[in-house]
């Protein structure tokens, strides 16, 4: 069974920053498309930014140049970097996991739907 357990969330002020950690046990997440969602308050999960298995990179409007989706694979973990956080950004955040060779499957933004394994979630908000 494909298990996902996100890390790092927590309580920050607008401007902080947080980095999420996603790992995984029993399977190498190199090897799978990686995504992060997010759910606010009363409201859908929502992409926020995916790495496809060559590399590419995604990001969601409303996080575009303030987030940063990495991947260490020596740790077998893939990151994201959250920075100048606004009271928007309060979410439970998700890291799903497919794979799936398509090179456009991250975009132009990560979807529920194409993602097969999820975790948890990380609770993160952002208040003064």
């Amino acid at each position: 069974q494909v298990q996902l357990v996100e890390s790092g969330g927590g309580s920050v002020q607008p401007g902080g920053s947080l980095r999420l950690s996603c790992t995984a046990s029993q399977f190498t997440l190199q090897y799978f498309v990686i995504g992060w969602f997010r759910q606010a308050p009363g409201k859908e999960r929502e992409g926020v930014s995916c790495i496809s298995m060559t590399g590419v990179r995604t990001y969601a409007d409303p996080v575009e140049g303030r987030f940063t989706i990495s991947r260490d694979n020596s740790k077998n973990t893939v990151y994201l970097e959250m920075n100048s956080l606004t009271s928007e950004d309060t979410g439970v955040y998700y890291c799903a996991a497919v794979w799936d060779l398509n090179a456009n499957i991250c975009t132009p933004v990560p979807t529920e739907d194409r993602f097969q394994y999820w975790g948890q979630g990380t609770q993160v908000t952002v208040s003064s």
